[in-house]
């Protein structure tokens, strides 16, 4: 009964691996020559172990990886399927396919995300988990069988079977009523700036706007129209969101900082009659007056008065006995 148990312990990675070759086959179309860069493709960073050199071994360098040929790979298809189309076409076609919302539903309808969740790891919240293991397993194609297994990859197994890329291409994505949403939901302040208007070599006008979200620099989109600027700068600020969290980290800073202005309580109560002196005074006088009659006396002015309401009262008053009378003793005291 021992040997038996011994003997099942020997074959059950040897099955395990075996289903996961069966699996990747029914992925990829092919199987894999080596399986361990497939393997580190499917290992989420919060269930990574170390290397023989203590360095932490998970997806994130083949998912950088990845990346960077699928922008390749696609940018290839794009440009040979839309011939004539301008570059502006082509960088939106191609960023609508290798969107993390896209490569998210590939991931899941190929079934590569159940992969990843066998792991043991629960990422119910993560939302990018299959998006990311995507990108790392085309970085682990490209190192098992080159750049072009990931193109044929790209063109038999994806294009061909699970995106049409004709409605992806004319299909228009509103970015700036993503960013909108998005910042309405995390209630942050954003606003788009006009930048400048110019006109290209064909006089033709070129405007460029600016995204800000709680006063902090977004990225800058030009195009054709307003609109079109807008979604170009909105479509970038939301991947620099994606993409760096140390942007994220600063504007919800910001965010705190403003929040926190604006909830401080005003310690000391404002004078009523005083704030009314001052609004009455600021109609009358310009700003640069109020300053200066607000200062001290300048030592080469001791005779300067302080401001009173009586010197704008619409006719002079004439003095009373009593004011005549108290005017005298006084000047008798100061030459006493």
């Amino acid at each position: 009964m021992w040997v038996k148990n011994i003997i099942d312990r020997i074959k059950l990675p040897f099955r395990k691996e075996k289903e996961l070759f069966s699996a990747l086959y029914d992925i990829l179309g092919f199987y894999p020559h080596d399986i361990t860069f497939y393997k580190q493709a499917l290992l989420h960073k919060s269930v990574s172990r170390r290397n023989e050199k203590g360095r932490p071994v998970n997806n994130e360098r083949l998912e950088f990886l990845g990346d960077a040929i699928l922008d390749a790979v696609v940018g290839d298809i794009v440009f040979r399927h839309f011939e004539g189309k301008r570059e502006g076409f082509l960088t939106n076609t191609r960023s609508k396919l290798v969107s993390r919302d896209t490569l998210g539903k590939l991931a899941k309808e190929m079934g590569l995300s159940q992969l990843v969740l066998s792991s043991g790891h629960n990422t119910s919240h993560n939302s990018y988990l299959g998006g990311n293991a995507f990108e790392a397993l085309v970085g682990a194609i490209y190192l098992d069988r080159g750049y072009d297994a990931c193109m044929r990859f790209m063109e038999k197994r994806i294009l061909a079977q699970l995106i049409n890329i004709d409605k992806v291409a004319y299909k228009e994505v509103n970015f700036k009523s993503k960013l909108l949403e998005w910042s309405q939901k995390n209630r942050v302040k954003m606003e788009f700036r006009d930048v400048k208007q110019e006109r290209d070599e064909n006089k033709s006008p070129v405007f460029t706007t600016q995204v800000f979200i709680e006063g902090l620099e977004g990225c800058i989109g030009t195009g054709y129209s307003k609109k079109e600027s807008q979604q170009n700068a909105s479509k970038d600020t939301l991947q620099r969101l994606r993409r760096e969290p140390q942007f994220i980290d600063a504007v919800f800073a910001a965010k705190g900082d403003r929040t926190k202005m604006e909830e401080e309580p005003v310690m000391s109560v404002p004078d009523p009659e005083k704030e009314q002196q001052q609004s009455i005074f600021v109609e009358q006088v310009s700003e640069a007056s109020f300053v200066e009659a607000e200062s001290q006396p300048k030592p080469a002015e001791p005779e300067a008065e302080e401001f009173t309401l009586d010197d704008i009262t619409a006719t002079p008053r004439e003095k009373t006995r009593e004011e005549i009378i108290a005017e005298a003793e006084a000047a008798a005291f100061a030459e006493g």
